[in-house]
């Protein structure tokens, strides 16, 4: 069960079309205490089923991140680029080629990033933005061409655990037809962007 329901977007919304949100769905990415290799993350949806997993590389450079599907498949890395002016965050295929990047701009008290890719479904280029309350971990993602809302990351789930081991938890929520594995790699950048400040 979501903890927020979503209206269903006109036309799919991904690189991804085997995770396309079928119907509100709410992810629970839930940072691994005590990692050694950097931020991972366990994934799964509000009712306990497990949908990703995302390794960190403590040794990488770029805080490489490989998300996986729970049968092993690597889907992507998110990367963070270098030498950049705003935070940049981009993601490759296994194959090294680049699909989708993540730029941060910063603002006030709030910050905002956009996201942009072609999706698979239409070929069409999108341009995803995320706004919202950066400190306190809230945010909106918003398709710019139609100002559909398709997803709303909140860090609400704070326990005691996270005070003593600075353990993230974020619940994510997607929107029918909205591709849950880019929205996953857009909560990790705001993860990042987040722990830079």
């Amino acid at each position: 069960m979501a903890l927020v329901q979503l209206p269903p977007v006109p036309q799919p919304i991904g690189v991804f079309p085997q995770f396309t949100a079928q119907r509100t769905e709410t992810l629970i990415l839930k940072e691994k205490v005590m990692s050694l290799s950097g931020d991972s993350f366990d994934i799964k949806t509000v009712d306990g089923r497990p949908i990703f997993k995302v390794k960190g590389d403590a040794f990488s450079l770029s805080g490489r991140k490989a998300v996986s599907d729970m049968q092993d498949n690597h889907l992507f890395d998110i990367r963070q680029r270098h030498l950049t002016m705003h935070s940049t965050y981009y993601c490759e295929d296994p194959s090294g080629n680049e699909f989708f990047e993540v730029k941060n701009k910063i603002r006030f008290l709030s910050s905002k990033a956009v996201a942009t890719f072609i999706s698979a479904g239409t070929g069409k280029q999108e341009s995803l933005l995320m706004k919202g309350n950066f400190f306190d971990s809230r945010a909106e993602i918003v398709d710019e061409s139609t100002g559909n809302l398709v997803a709303v990351i909140d860090r609400k789930f704070m326990n005691a655990s996270e005070l003593l081991f600075s353990q993230q938890t974020y619940a994510l929520t997607v929107a029918p037809g909205v591709d849950m594995a880019l929205m996953v790699a857009m909560c990790i950048a705001l993860d990042e962007h987040r722990n830079e400040g």
